[in-house]
């Protein structure tokens, strides 16, 4: 008998290569034990895995690798020992895959299935937190996942969440994405994630108001939300008390007199609004004032004044941040905090002198919450970047840089008109319709680091990528 201990519940690689040495050996599956090497010390001390020639080796379907790969995060036991048995099956019949009907195959995908349909439920049901204050504030999750999903998963956070520091904890493993990578830990307990939010009473009170009673149908809802979920979903404790009034409501509803039908009025044609005068001739000095003004958002109901942006009319390079900050936002001028700081050493490494760049934000007005006497820092929203947009393009037609440098996920948004991962986009020029544009972090990340090696290679990270723009103004001016 074999005894094989993999290193962890989701170790693909080591299941691989010792399934591997059992099939060029001829090992059938009843003769290997399959375990996890933390779950049994004495089975691990134990594992027999056999000698073979490392230049001997087969191939099989690509169906089989990706099905493998989903199919072992699940928390089913034996999912080794069948993964083991449809390969030495593969071996023999090639074309296996093809077969629907083939009781190895069918039970393989059926655990595939099952995580599929978990990591599916974790996109729906995982509910963030605000937690930490300053610094340290971000948003904290806590899910039950059925199987071994959260690496399967964070991707999709990522993306559906880009723009915001956050943390999913789970017993098993945990995600914690910066706007920059996501890193993974150990898991952890519940008691470690907050219990409530703020604003959570303003989203049951939505909930209980979008609720419609007389559309009920509780089977076909707790089969797309089934009960395990609902204690970590702030309008659980709606649910039951909805469902039970439910069938009063409806009845009220359908008793109740239908109004008379309003008159027909003809809809009185409104004017379109305006579109922003003719860009191409705009200056400078003019968008400054019109901004000034704008109320595009509700931003400008809490910000001290328009942060608008500050540079040469005609530079060849235009910096492109998130929004003002406390400083900003009392200044009236972009990046004059600390994170301007670290922009404005930054630049000068990389060899850029910033009185010839043109400086401004995504979003032109501060998004805070009070909190004492501090306003901490808000993430604007998709629809107030979106808002704030004309701002940005009628600035770029105005000064016609050569090369737009986003800086932060926000500033990203806002240049590419989508939402866009830093790490998977930085380093390389990308076109625009006129220009070119290069992403990287805001300066403010920086700081945010928790450690000093952190900091120091992140910043020199930073200052290659302004390198790469220093680079690409200099061989303009060659060309």
């Amino acid at each position: 008998m074999h005894v094989i201990a993999l290193a962890t519940e989701t170790d693909f690689e080591g299941w691989r290569d010792a399934a591997r040495a059992l099939a060029l050996n001829d090992i059938s599956p009843n003769d290997v034990t399959w375990t996890v090497a933390s779950r049994d010390d004495e089975l691990f001390a134990a594992s027999t895995l056999p000698e073979f020639d490392p230049r001997h080796t087969f191939s099989v379907p690509v169906a089989f690798v990706e099905l493998a790969h989903v199919a072992i995060l699940n928390r089913d036991p034996e999912r080794f020992a069948r993964l083991y048995r449809l390969l030495i099956h593969l071996r023999q019949q090639p074309h296996l895959m093809d077969i629907s009907t083939d009781s190895d195959v069918v039970r393989v995908q059926g655990l595939a299935k099952e995580v599929r349909r978990d990591e599916h439920k974790m996109h729906a049901f995982v509910r963030f937190r605000e937690f930490g204050r300053d610094d340290d504030f971000r948003f904290v999750a806590w899910f039950e996942p059925s199987h071994y999903i959260v690496e399967l998963a964070a991707p999709f956070f990522e993306q559906r969440f880009a723009d915001m520091a956050w943390s999913i904890l789970t017993p098993d493993r945990c995600a914690h994405w910066n706007g920059h990578k996501t890193v993974f830990t150990e898991g952890a307990v519940k008691s470690a994630a907050p219990s409530s939010d703020p604003l959570e009473d303003i989203w049951r009170t939505y909930y209980a108001n979008i609720f419609n009673p007389a559309r009920l149908k509780i089977k076909a809802m707790q089969t797309e939300m089934p009960k395990k979920y609902w204690r970590n979903l702030p309008e659980a404790s709606l649910i039951e008390p909805l469902i039970a009034k439910a069938g009063r409501i409806t009845q009220t509803m359908i008793n109740r007199e239908a109004p008379a039908p309003r008159p027909s009025r003809q809809r009185k044609e409104e004017p379109a609004m305006a579109s922003p005068a003719p860009i191409k001739s705009e200056r400078l000095a003019a968008l400054r004032a019109e901004a000034a003004d704008c109320r595009a958002c509700p931003l400008w109901k809490d910000a001290t004044q328009t942060v608008f942006g500050e540079g040469p009319s005609h530079a060849p390079i235009m910096l492109v941040g998130e929004q003002p900050g406390d400083k900003e936002d009392l200044a009236g001028k972009p990046f004059v905090g600390p994170a301007g700081q670290v922009l404005n050493r930054a630049l000068e490494e990389a060899g850029i002198d910033r009185d010839k760049v043109y400086v401004t934000n995504a979003v032109k007005h501060f998004k805070f919450v009070p909190r004492g006497k501090i306003r901490l820092h808000q993430k604007p929203s998709t629809p107030e970047i979106k808002a704030c947009r004309q701002w940005y393009e009628r600035e770029l037609a105005a000064i016609k840089p050569a090369l737009v440098v986003a800086m932060g996920a926000t500033a990203a948004q806002s240049v590419l008109g989508k939402i866009t991962p830093i790490g998977k986009n930085r380093g390389y020029l990308i076109d625009l319709d006129e220009a070119k544009a290069l992403v990287t972090v805001h300066p403010s990340y920086l700081l945010r680091l928790p450690d000093a090696e952190a900091k120091e290679r992140e910043y020199a990270n930073f200052v290659r990528d302004l390198k790469l723009a220093a680079a690409f103004l200099h061989k303009l001016k060659a060309a």
